[in-house]
């Protein structure tokens, strides 16, 4: 299982690159396995502002959809449009190609409620 430690990483699996006041936002590798061979991913809030735990998209795999939660409030100001040809880049590459959004982050406070990869480690007791 691959759970990068440069990374924070939420209850609802997405992962979170922090770079200043950017996130850039994905669901990890165990997210990926238990979801199967993903499809298509759809996020209709571009250029919005959301609140932290808002849905901001989902993914459907061939056996399921599921929501995608924002990790931290903020605003989405692009989405990964390779994933509209190559979904399943989310499958081979979750934490490069597989990338899903970046946000404009509004209140830093909330990075610290993350967790990190050992914590993330201990959730689904890797």
């Amino acid at each position: 299982m691959n759970i990068p430690s440069n990374l924070k990483y939420t209850k609802d699996h997405e992962w979170v690159l922090i770079d200043g006041d950017v996130a850039t936002v994905g669901i990890t590798d165990f997210a990926q396995k238990e979801l199967g061979d993903i499809v298509y991913v759809e996020v209709e809030t571009l250029d919005q502002t959301l609140g932290k735990d808002e849905v901001f998209g989902t993914v459907e795999a061939v056996k399921t959809v599921s929501d995608l939660f924002l990790p931290l409030s903020g605003e989405i100001f692009e989405f990964n449009e390779d994933l509209e040809v190559n979904p399943e880049n989310v499958n081979s590459d979750p934490y490069g190609k597989g990338w899903m959004i970046k946000l404009k982050i509004s209140n830093q406070d909330e990075i610290g409620e993350l967790l990190s990869s050992d914590d993330y480690k201990a959730l689904i007791g890797a």
